[in-house]
C-alpha cells in the first residue's frame, strides 16, 4: 500500500519569542514492511540546525525558533510504501541494548490498578505471544477509549485508575505490564490510515514487545489489532517522551496555542 501523509503543526505565541529550540521526530523510518518513498519538511518561523539519528534510531531534526516570531509552523508531507507483516518488525537493532526496554519509566511503572489487570492474564507464562495478545485485550477491556480525559503527562497507572484514556495511555499500560512480565517493550508514534476518513485530529501511538524467535511485534491496543499496512512507524522509545513528535523549549513566548492538521490517505500506484 502507498500512503500519502500531510502533517502540519502550528504554534501561535501570545508574544514574540526571544529564544527557542525544538526537537522534531517527524520523519518515518525505513523498516521491515515500510519504505519511505518521499518525505519533506517545511518550516515557517524556524530554521533547521542539524539532523541526526538518536539513540533509538529516530531521525531527529533540531530547529531554532527565529527570534521575534509570533508563530512557528512545521509542515511534513510524503509518501510511504507499506506492507502487512502482521505486526512483526523483526530482530532488534540500534544503539540501545534490548535489556534497556525492561526498565520502567514514570509513565509506564505499574501500580495496583495495572497489576490488577495483569492478574487477569490467563495465558501460559511459557507462551509470551499469547500472554501479550491477552494483555492487549485486557487493557482495552479495563481502560475505555475516551478522548479528552487524560493528557500527555498522564501515567499508565493513572489512566488505569481512571478507567479511561487514549492510545498513548493504552500503550503505556501495555508497556509497563509487559516489562513487569519480563518482556522488553517500547512505545511507537506514527500514523494510521482510518478507513473512510482522511482528515484526523492527531497522530497515533501503539506498542511493540520483543518476542523470542520473532523479534519486535506491534500491538495496537486501542484498535485491538497488530499493525498492518495502514500504519506508518515514525519514532520509537521507552515511552512517549522519547518518541514525541515535537518537544522543546522557548523563552519569552508567553502562552502558546497548538493547532494540528493531519491527513492520511491511500494513493494509487499510478499517481
Amino acid at each position: 500500500m502507498r500512503l500519502k501523509v500531510g502533517h502540519t503543526t502550528r504554534y501561535a505565541f501570545s508574544q514574540p519569542v526571544a529564544h527557542g529550540l525544538l526537537r522534531l521526530r517527524l520523519t518515518p523510518k525505513n523498516t521491515q514492511g515500510q519504505k519511505v518513498l518521499d518525505w519533506r519538511m517545511d518550516l515557517t518561523g524556524a530554521v533547521k540546525e542539524v539532523e541526526y539519528d538518536d539513540h533509538n534510531h529516530n531521525r531527529t531534526t533540531l530547529v531554532s525558533v527565529e527570534p521575534g516570531t509570533s508563530a512557528v509552523e512545521i509542515h511534513c508531507e510524503g509518501l510511504v510504501a507499506t506492507a502487512d507483516n502482521h505486526g512483526v518488525i523483526g530482530l532488534h537493532s540500534g544503539h540501545m541494548p534490548l535489556w534497556a526496554f525492561l526498565a520502567q519509566t514514570a509513565r509506564t511503572r505499574p501500580g495496583p490498578r495495572v497489576r490488577a489487570i495483569m492478574a487477569q492474564i490467563d495465558a501460559p507464562r511459557s507462551d509470551a505471544l499469547a500472554q501479550l495478545h491477552r494483555l492487549s485485550a485486557l487493557v482495552l477491556e479495563n481502560i475505555r477509549y475516551a478522548p479528552g480525559e487524560t493528557e500527555v503527562h498522564t501515567s499508565g497507572e493513572e489512566a488505569a485508575a481512571l478507567g479511561m484514556g487514549v492510545c498513548q495511555d493504552h500503550a503505556h499500560v501495555f508497556i509497563g505490564a509487559a516489562r513487569a512480565l519480563g518482556i522488553p517493550a517500547r512505545y511507537v508514534s506514527g500514523y494510521l490510515m482510518i478507513d473512510g476518513r482522511i482528515e484526523q485530529e492527531a497522530g497515533h501511538a501503539w506498542a511493540e514487545a520483543h518476542v523470542d524467535h520473532l523479534g519486535w511485534v506491534g500491538f495496537d491496543v486501542s484498535n485491538a489489532i497488530s499493525p498492518d499496512e495502514r500504519y506508518v512507524r515514525v519514532a520509537t522509545g521507552c515511552d512517549y517522551a522519547e518518541a514525541a513528535p515535537v518537544t522543546g523549549l522557548s523563552y519569552g513566548a508567553g502562552e502558546s496555542l497548538l493547532e494540528v492538521r493531519l491527513a492520511v490517505e491511500q494513493q494509487s500506484q499510478d499517481q
